[in-house]
């Protein structure tokens, strides 16, 4: 891995909801909750924001920067996505919350999902594309191609939906 992680993130409480055991919440008759009323959320912090400050930072005081350009940073991207591929490999299907894994397999995970994010937001940063913003605008587009009302419980692709 090219990127370590900066001292702000070991710093950082865990998501709301998270477990020691990383087993489904129950509710009082020992039934899995909604997923509604128990999804998972981010902390509301570093901000995608700080994370460019960080990763920037880090890149400057070790002037890395020569060696940032964006197709050297789009092609250590794909590297880090085939890492967290190889983490679910050979797994078959997978329950969401990773219930089977193992405290050193989620840290690891989270250690190529970091390394995923990072390039990704410097990528977008070398250039130019304000990302939070971007994000706002493809969901306001996938929103029209995918209206709830035509396309619910769903996974074609819009070209395949009749008007």
């Amino acid at each position: 891995m090219a990127l370590h992680q900066n001292e702000t993130a070991s710093k950082m409480p865990k998501h709301n909801n998270e477990t020691s055991s990383h087993r489904p919440a129950l509710n009082g008759n020992g039934e899995i909750k909604s997923d509604q009323a128990e999804r998972f959320t981010f902390t509301p912090e570093p901000t995608l924001e700080d994370i460019r400050h960080m990763q920037a930072e880090f890149t400057d005081e070790r002037n890395w920067n020569q060696f940032h350009q964006p197709r050297n940073l789009l092609l250590a991207l794909v590297g880090e996505v085939g890492e967290v591929s190889e983490l679910f490999q050979w797994r078959g299907e997978v329950a969401e919350g990773l219930p089977d894994w193992t405290e050193p397999e989620r840290e690891h995970l989270a250690q190529e999902l970091s390394d995923v994010l990072i390039y990704l937001v410097e990528l977008a940063e070398k250039c130019h594309v304000d990302l939070p913003q971007a994000v706002m605008r493809k969901m306001a587009l996938n929103r029209l191609k995918y209206p709830a009302s035509k396309v619910h419980g769903s996974a074609k692709k819009y070209t395949e939906y009749e008007d």
